[in-house]
């Protein structure tokens, strides 16, 4: 059978191909055939497109396990604030920013440290004040779970005064009785991201409502916009974690017309107060299209963060005796949303970052095995933080997938240890972020960013994991081989997505999904510049590669 294209000239390390394999072949959106140069120019017919790797390495796409695409093409417009410290370099980039993106509206800083101030001061509104004034503003911190705006913004969004925004999220207020400009959690955050063009639709908790052909339109572009980033980072299937309807039928449209340059699974993010009921709405979804946007899971949130003090803690936080924070589902809640999951054959994916939090969610997913019997269901953790020696051991059993994120340990991809690491507490330092004893124990690994939590190469977040240090000298080291990082980002993706029939192998049958790495990935254990994407192919279709 005539290839419609062959990659030829190519490295392929063991853990993908045979040994003497350089060549692969390409017909339909499948790999035809591997082998060597010569048995692979014997798939070239009239129509063939032939690609000379020149000794780069080849390997299967990236499949990127937890991101959220509709938030990170909106971040591609905001000012990225993750590099930046100190008052007059902040003050410095916003004031650029403002004057390159001229008017009255709101101004979005994201990807912003809790100490970007110094940790002797958290920002506030003053500070943002003294930046800018007349114009609203509002900084978005790296992981998500809290912002600051200037008092013009919390003015316009009507929550100087404060706001009560429900259990688990707080409008912190200031001694002089108004709002101090932080917003902990998504409920708090809201009301200023409706002051935004996107008036919160690219929210973790959008549910809908009457958008304009032109706003539909727009918020096409910007996912669009989105897959294309994932192709420039080599990535070819992505977890997207905060799914609903609205996004649902955007995303449909750009696959049903040929211009998603990404695979995309769609969860159906739930709250407690959807309860188990709710999980019907998965059903408002639609219909799927076939090798390119799937559906089957629902998304939960268990705790938020430590540096915002909402993560569930099994003991209570150091600086805060008596105190472990709340669960954000009620545990007899979650189990009964978990149970009624695992019966209609959904995957649960709950994101967990606490002990305590991820404890309770280890207790709803055995609760479903108990009440509908075992089953390969593959329910997922997201995060990870920090877990218990007992709750590690309590993960292979049940056939729990733990989905992780090299970038995510304080000290990595440029976060600082403070203020993270004290207020988690020593105690829990040494099974923080286990990667090492997760896969030792046999448990299933697959890796991703978070992004726009984190940036989202997957090439940096292996240079991460790589040369992640340990808290102390002694807590154990949690590092993995390149190897194991490669195969966490790839089969170990595809068989959480239950996608390993299919993808995350270079082999005869499986989906084209390709990435062809310029440099070495060897050098990746000593700096962030050693290798880079040349090319990503999806199905066959180049959708990204160097000038």
């Amino acid at each position: 059978m005539p290839a419609d294209l062959i990659i030829t000239n190519a490295r392929i390390r063991p853990i993908f191909a045979p040994e003497g394999v350089t060549a692969v072949a390409v017909a339909e959106g499948r790999i035809l055939a591997l082998g060597s140069d010569e048995a692979i120019r014997a798939h070239v017919g009239a129509d063939t497109r032939t690609i000379d790797a020149g000794g780069r390495e080849l390997m299967p796409g990236f499949i990127e396990s937890h991101l959220h695409l509709f938030m990170g093409g909106a971040t591609l417009a905001m000012l990225n604030l993750g590099p930046t410290f100190g008052f007059e370099a902040t003050a410095s980039a916003f004031r650029d920013f403002a004057a390159a993106n001229p008017g009255d509206g709101i101004l979005f800083g994201y990807a912003v440290n809790y100490v970007i101030f110094g940790e002797d001061r958290r920002p506030d509104r003053h500070l943002l004040d003294a930046i800018i004034a007349d114009r609203p503003i509002c900084m978005f911190s790296t992981d998500l779970h809290c912002a600051w705006a200037n008092t013009r913004a919390l003015e316009m969004a009507g929550i100087l005064e404060g706001a009560d925004v429900g259990p688990a999220a707080e409008v912190v207020m200031g001694e002089d009785g108004l709002a101090n400009g932080e917003l902990r959690e998504a409920a708090a955050m809201n009301p200023v991201r409706m002051l935004s063009r996107l008036k919160g639709r690219d929210g973790l908790d959008y549910e809908g409502g009457a958008v304009s052909d032109e706003d539909r339109a727009y918020d096409r572009a910007l996912i669009r916009k989105a897959g294309d980033y994932c192709a420039q980072h080599g990535i070819t299937s992505a977890v997207n974690m905060d799914g609903n309807a609205y996004q649902a039928g955007l995303m449909r449209d750009l696959a049903l017309g040929g211009q998603m340059p990404v695979r995309v699974s769609l969860p159906l993010r739930l709250e407690q107060r959807h309860g188990p009921e709710g999980i019907a709405r998965i059903e408002d979804f639609g219909p799927e299209v076939p090798g390119w946007l799937s559906f089957g899971r629902i998304k939960l949130f268990m705790d938020g963060v430590y540096d915002t003090w909402t993560a569930l803690t099994v003991t209570d936080y150091p600086d805060k005796p008596g105190f472990r924070s709340e669960p954000l589902i009620a545990p007899d809640i979650f189990n009964a949303m978990c149970v009624e999951a695992d019966r209609r054959g959904l995957q649960v994916a709950t994101h967990a970052v606490g002990d305590g939090a991820v404890r309770a969610t280890i207790d709803g997913y055995a609760a479903a095995r108990k009440a509908n019997g075992p089953r390969d269901s593959r329910h997922r953790i997201e995060h990870i933080d920090t877990i218990t020696p007992e709750d590690l051991a309590r993960l292979d059993p049940l056939g729990i997938v733990a989905s992780m994120q090299p970038v995510h340990p304080p000290g990595s991809a440029g976060l600082p240890l403070e203020p993270t690491t004290t207020i988690m507490g020593r105690a829990r330092w040494a099974t923080a972020f286990p990667w090492r004893m997760i896969r030792d124990l046999g448990v299933p690994l697959t890796f991703g960013t978070d992004w726009p939590v984190s940036p989202i190469s997957p090439l940096y977040a292996i240079h991460c994991a790589l040369t992640r240090k340990t808290w102390s000298n002694d807590m154990p080291d949690q590092r993995l081989s390149l190897d194991e990082c490669l195969l966490a980002y790839t089969e170990g993706g595809a068989y959480a997505d239950f996608a390993e029939n299919r993808s995350g192998k270079l082999a005869p049958g499986f989906d084209a999904d390709l990435v062809l790495i310029d440099g070495s990935l060897e050098g990746l254990a000593e700096t962030e510049d050693a290798a880079r994407v040349a090319m990503t192919i999806c199905g066959g279709t180049i959708t990204y590669r160097t000038e």
